[in-house]
């Protein structure tokens, strides 16, 4: 199949809202709205209908079908395991995947909620069929709500106790040789701690007026290269020797731009929580599987 232009899009979308009395405007948001995003084959619609009521729109799903041929479909609302954000509380959502590699997020949202979505900064007018929202006035798209925000001294304190106190109990999962639990403590707390300590950083080198991306999505274009490759290596495979390996890369990493974060801000970094802990996982690193004794720093 081939893939539908931007531009093939783009009527399809706003002719569906031209042609639907109910919807009142079209608003973007998402990486098309945002300036600093280069342009790729692979950008979604992240597009917003305005609406006076959801009724018309959600007793029948089947009026999605004029998008196009699609892959699947999630409608976040309508699911039970995985409910959408409470941000999203009074809209619809339809996530659409096409087969010809295109995908709109459409979010139907009553006009007397609006206000809740117009706060980002990425979101534009595109089409307001009778100026229902000019008391809606938005200013030009930009990242602005993206941009790393300078941590308060509690936040960046916080920070670094869950990073030091998951790797405490990573340890005993490491000793253990528990790799799925391990690498699950790794990626969803542990990296999770260092991620947000390296946006600091990032934050702290260009003077808190860039726009990191969500999970490190613009680190290469951020950091020193050096630096950057240090990231990519405390990503390991499930090898429990590698995976030590990228533990300690880790702990290197987030010292070293903790300190600098720390230096930057004149906030104090917990030096003894670093040299208690990583001394513990030294120690039990070496210890022998019928091991009895439990470790006490002298």
């Amino acid at each position: 199949m081939v893939s539908r232009s931007e531009t093939e899009m783009m009527e399809l979308i706003m002719g569906v809202a031209e042609r639907t009395p109910q919807i009142l405007a079209v608003l973007q948001d998402g990486s098309r709205s945002n300036p600093n995003v280069t342009k790729d084959i692979f950008q979604d619609y992240d597009i917003i209908y305005v609406v006076e009521s959801l009724d018309p729109f959600v007793q029948d799903h089947s009026w999605v079908d004029v998008f196009g041929e699609r892959m699947i479909m999630q409608m976040p609302e309508d699911m039970e395991l995985y409910p959408p954000s409470p941000e999203l509380a009074g809209a619809f959502s339809y996530l659409l995947q096409f087969k010809d590699g295109n995908r709109i997020d459409l979010v139907i949202v009553p006009l007397e909620i609006l206000d809740h979505f117009t706060s980002d900064s990425l979101c534009k007018v595109i089409w307001d069929k009778k100026g229902v929202l000019n008391d809606h006035p938005l200013p030009p798209a930009s990242d602005l709500s993206y941009i790393v925000q300078k941590p308060s001294a509690r936040s960046f304190i916080d920070c670094c106790n869950e990073f030091w106190y998951t790797n405490a109990g990573l340890t005993k999962g490491l000793w253990r040789e528990e790799v799925i639990l391990v690498k699950e403590l790794l990626n969803q707390i542990i990296r999770q701690a260092l991620i947000q300590m390296m946006d600091w950083y990032i934050g702290c080198r260009h003077g808190f007026t860039v726009n990191p991306g969500k999970f490190g999505k613009f680190y290469q274009r951020y950091l020193e290269p050096e630096v950057y490759d240090k990231m990519l290596a405390t990503y390991s495979d499930a090898d429990l020797q590698h995976i030590w390996q990228a533990v300690y890369t880790t702990m290197d990493l987030f010292r070293s731009s903790a300190r600098f974060v720390a230096t930057q801000l004149g906030y104090e970094y917990p030096e003894n929580w670093d040299r208690n802990v990583t001394a513990y996982m030294l120690h039990v690193q070496q210890l022998p599987k019928d091991a009895e004794m439990i470790y006490a720093q002298e």
